[in-house]
């Protein structure tokens, strides 16, 4: 499979967000490869968008939002929590990130369970914060350039399914944008 090209990302972020749905994401450690197929996706914006990271300014927390697309956007939340984000927006937009919130699991399921030491698969990548510790994905990730990359990259994947659009969670801001969306994989 072919690694996504930058000018995939280079695009309306929301509709990123949609057609991220369905590709893989892949992530090597050492000799171990893990990976899986994106289900859900939520898509941030920059001044019309009061719940983005990037809605005020540039800060030294989300400066990769304001840069090329393609590249990791990794965040710490909650004090204990990395998230994960591919930087993507059209040249209109001067900020802009998916956020990857699940996937289904294809490769090294029991990689990912000892990332986050379970001992069943039950919710294993369902949130975005779930993702990031299977895939062992830390700020050392933030600015890596996605589009040629051996240790973390998304690469074309399956056709993605009914896509449904509901308010993105988590945020108590612009509750009017359907920028959250998920697909199943039974569709």
């Amino acid at each position: 499979m072919s690694l996504l090209p930058r000018k995939f990302y280079s695009h309306d972020t929301v509709i990123v967000a949609k057609e991220l749905l369905g590709k893989k994401i892949v992530r090597k450690i050492g000799a171990q490869t893990i990976s899986g197929i994106i289900t859900e996706t939520e898509a941030y914006r920059h001044s019309d968008d009061p719940a983005s990271h990037a809605y005020r300014k540039k800060t030294e927390r989300n400066k990769a939002m304001f840069e090329e697309v393609g590249k990791a956007y990794v965040y710490f939340t909650y004090g204990m929590y990395f998230c994960f984000n591919v930087v993507a927006r059209n040249q209109k937009v001067e900020a802009g990130a998916v956020l990857i919130r699940a996937i289904q699991p294809e490769k090294g399921k029991e990689i990912m369970m000892k990332n986050r030491d379970k001992k069943n698969d039950k919710d294993l990548v369902n949130g975005p914060a779930k993702l990031t510790q299977a895939f062992a994905i830390t700020k050392k990730h933030y600015g890596l350039d996605l589009t040629n990359n051996q240790e973390l990259y998304i690469t074309e994947g399956i056709q993605s399914g009914k896509i449904i659009a509901s308010p993105r969670i988590g945020i108590k801001t612009a509750l009017d944008k359907l920028w959250n969306f998920k697909m199943s994989l039974d569709t």
